[in-house]
């Protein structure tokens, strides 16, 4: 899957046609189910935003962190929710307890497998999270496309985006033997966003025409004006 999305030719349009777009796919692990998913995103950028107005990178990185939960349009296939949504994790090693779900796992050949039930699996200590596979979702989409497309955004801005459904390593401390002197780095900036993500959207609505041109700039600024998906 990931080497079939990561061929980026599903289609071409812009960031904000994109956030559109959005509007048209239903996450059902997200709690506010009643709420467009462009708001979800742009509740998030203006709460950073105003906490944090000389980083226009995290805000524009609020804005653009789950857009590739257009993986469930059927312009792109309409994946399983399974696929795409949800708590993502590494492969190769031992599943976490701390991962939702864990005794399901217990189903997964890797479970069994010496090669990959250890706490390291295929990896080594500080082998840095670039060199682990990590399960397949929106997530590791939206860095793909980002990365694809040449984006300007500071590594940072894609450690957010790539890991931000990671919620075993940023929520419960795991897998940080993984890590190396970078990811240490990117993980402060991950913590500081993860405050303003799930569960923590205002029920003030925003006006999204008012806002609208700022965020156009900010897509100017890091992103070509097409991109391919």
């Amino acid at each position: 899957m990931r080497t079939e999305y990561g061929k980026l030719n599903k289609m071409e349009m812009g960031i904000w046609e994109c956030c559109e777009l959005l509007n048209d796919v239903i996450d059902e692990s997200d709690p506010d189910l009643d709420e467009p998913q462009i708001e979800h995103l742009l509740q998030t950028a203006e709460a950073i935003r105003k906490d944090y107005p000389n980083e226009d990178w995290m805000h524009l990185t609020g804005l653009i962190h789950d857009l590739g939960k257009v993986l469930l349009h059927p312009g792109f296939g309409e994946l399983p929710q399974w696929a795409v949504v949800g708590d993502t994790f590494p492969v190769g090693c031992a599943f976490d307890k701390s991962i939702v779900h864990h005794k399901y796992f217990e189903e997964n050949p890797d479970y069994h497998n010496s090669d990959y039930n250890t706490k390291y699996g295929v990896y080594s200590e500080g082998c840095g999270l670039n060199n682990v596979m990590m399960s397949w979702g929106h997530d590791d989409y939206m860095y793909l496309v980002s990365k694809g497309n040449n984006t300007t955004l500071p590594p940072a801005a894609l450690f957010i985006i790539r890991y931000h459904s990671f919620y075993a390593l940023h929520k419960s401390g795991a897998y940080r033997h993984l890590m190396n002197e970078e990811d240490t780095e990117n993980m402060k900036w991950l913590q500081i966003f993860n405050k303003y993500d799930l569960y923590s959207k205002s029920k003030v609505r925003i006006d999204v025409e008012k806002v609208k041109p700022y965020y156009l700039s900010l897509i100017e600024k890091y992103f070509p004006a097409k991109l391919r998906w």
